[in-house]
């Protein structure tokens, strides 16, 4: 069993800037991919960027990129999201999650995820 807890979230005028960060404890965190997910008001939960466990590659999705940065500490068993420039577009509830895969087409997917935090709020206006 992993247990994800994101903090981070918050109210930010557009243009604005968050970090947000993801607390794992349980297996061994560096086993993991990790993944951030997002889900917008009345939509699904859709991809957003995610950290290979073996090689640390980044992937993200195109309405983020140049925009977020995935980062994570093994010693530390974190992952953070920076997240700058921040659109209306961006306000959601992001989750946190672990994988044990670590190609792209399976860390896109929500169901290749095993294991989820509870979420974080970011709303940011305009």
């Amino acid at each position: 069993q992993v247990e994800l807890v994101e903090s981070g979230g918050g109210l930010v005028q557009a243009g604005g800037s968050l970090r947000l960060a993801c607390v794992t404890s349980g297996r061994t965190f560096s086993n993991f991919s990790m993944g951030w997910f997002r889900e917008p008001p009345g939509a699904e939960r859709e991809f957003v960027a995610a950290l290979t466990w073996r090689g640390g590659t980044a992937y993200y999705s195109d309405s983020v990129k140049g925009r977020f940065t995935i980062s994570r500490d093994n010693a530390k068993n974190t992952v953070w999201l920076q997240i700058n420039t921040l659109k209306p577009e961006d306000t959601a509830v992001y989750y946190c999650a672990a994988s044990r895969r670590d190609g792209y087409y399976d860390l896109v997917r929500t169901r290749e995820y095993h294991f989820w935090g509870q979420g974080t709020h970011v709303i940011v206006s305009s």
